[in-house]
């Protein structure tokens, strides 16, 4: 939507931009209109002699969905407009029918601009540049400043109905083109099918990998230990004994640090108490690369988002340090705003080694089915030299 907003951020090109785009509207709502024409005597024909069948005609159904694309590359390029929609030959006739009148009425305010723009240039001209007043008199400051509190007031409506011509053409493309409500419920209901069965089978790999950390970590060292307190049973002499044992306590503290490490992996004390960025601090720390972390949250968000931010960070920063080939690691966590109020958690993870990480991996996949489970958009951008870049957004509300 070209709302006051977004035409702060993009600034005059926006601007500049948005105008071209609803000059171009006006100009294919002249092409539209005659088109619409003889669609209409097309049809009118099509249905005195189709003998019982409704169908449009060929001709019409092909223009129907040229100008409609047409319109939609239009919104794309210069309106900002870049949902998926998808549309048979009724629908495009149908948007063509409501678009028209909005083409049209964009094209006379850009016309009254331009009149004024016009007007105002002249009297400057006259006033100020070659003297030529009417009756040869001077204006007086007061008509100056009259002349100008209207034209600034004029300009600022014609603006303001720019901006709605243009939420015209976006919402009209959308509810015309777009899929209907029915069609929107069917597809959340199989994005959630989908979803629900991805979150089964991240938690069952989960699973799988606490269950291999367990068995090729702290279960071998459990048994070394047990091996070395036997030896040291059964030996006979007492500094043998001894020797045994310290090894055996030392084993033991292995063990302990590798369990440690695995309930650190299966989940953070640090989230729960002091949030997602000091459990972040924790994850360079104990990275074998230099992680640098630009953290922008200023809140505490939703913990389901939080949990997910800092395995999608873990999961990256760990496979940076072990397949990469990097020398370092740059985490940002930024909160952003998004159309509608909505508020989104972005995070990026950029490693400057080798590349060519696989989205389909284990680790990964597994990353983006957590994602998905909470609506989020999760991407992995990874060719073959370098960088590898993992982002993620995940919707606090």
């Amino acid at each position: 939507m070209i709302a006051t907003s977004e035409v702060r951020r993009g600034g005059p090109r926006a601007v500049a931009r948005a105008a071209v785009g609803l000059l171009l509207g006006a100009a294919t709502a002249g092409a539209e209109l005659v088109l619409l024409a003889v669609a209409a005597l097309l049809m009118a024909y099509s249905m005195a002699f189709s003998r019982g069948r409704r169908k449009v005609p060929a001709a019409v159904a092909d223009g129907a969905e040229l100008l409609a694309e047409l319109e939609l590359w239009r919104l794309r390029a210069f309106l900002g407009e870049g949902r998926a929609v998808r549309y048979g030959p009724l629908k495009a006739l149908a948007y063509l029918v409501l678009r028209v009148p909005v083409g049209l009425l964009g094209g006379v305010i850009l016309l009254l601009v331009a009149y004024g723009a016009a007007v105002a240039v002249r009297l400057a001209v006259g006033w100020w540049i070659t003297g030529d007043h009417l009756d040869g008199i001077p204006p007086s400051w007061w008509i100056v400043l009259y002349t100008a509190v209207a034209g600034v007031v004029l300009l600022f409506l014609a603006v303001q109905g720019l901006v709605g011509v243009a939420v015209m053409e976006r919402s009209v493309a959308r509810r015309c083109l777009g899929p209907s409500p029915l069609e929107e419920y069917e597809r959340r209901i199989a994005q959630l099918s989908v979803t629900r069965a991805q979150v089964v089978d991240a938690v069952d790999d989960e699973r799988r990998r606490i269950e291999r950390d367990l068995h090729d970590g702290v279960q071998q060292r459990l048994v070394a230990l047990g091996m070395l307190i036997g030896r040291a049973r059964r030996a006979g002499d007492g500094e043998r004994a001894s020797e045994l044992l310290r090894q055996a306590h030392e084993e033991s503290q292995r063990a302990l640090a590798d369990l440690r490490e695995v309930t650190w992996r299966v989940y953070p004390a640090a989230l729960d108490g002091e949030g997602l960025r000091a459990a972040l601090e924790t994850v360079a720390e104990r990275s074998a690369l230099p992680v640098e972390i630009d953290y922008d949250v200023p809140d505490r968000v939703p913990h389901a988002v939080e949990t997910a931010a800092y395995f999608v960070v873990c999961e990256a920063v760990t496979n940076a340090a072990k397949h990469s080939g990097a020398a370092s690691v740059r985490v940002a966590v930024l909160r952003r705003h998004r159309a509608g109020s909505a508020t989104m958690i972005g995070v990026r993870i950029r490693d400057d080694g080798n590349g060519g990480a696989d989205p389909a991996g284990g680790g990964l996949a597994g990353l983006a089915r957590r994602v998905a489970a909470l609506d989020g958009t999760f991407s992995v951008d990874s060719p073959r030299g370098g960088p590898t870049v993992i982002t993620a957004e995940l919707p606090c509300g």
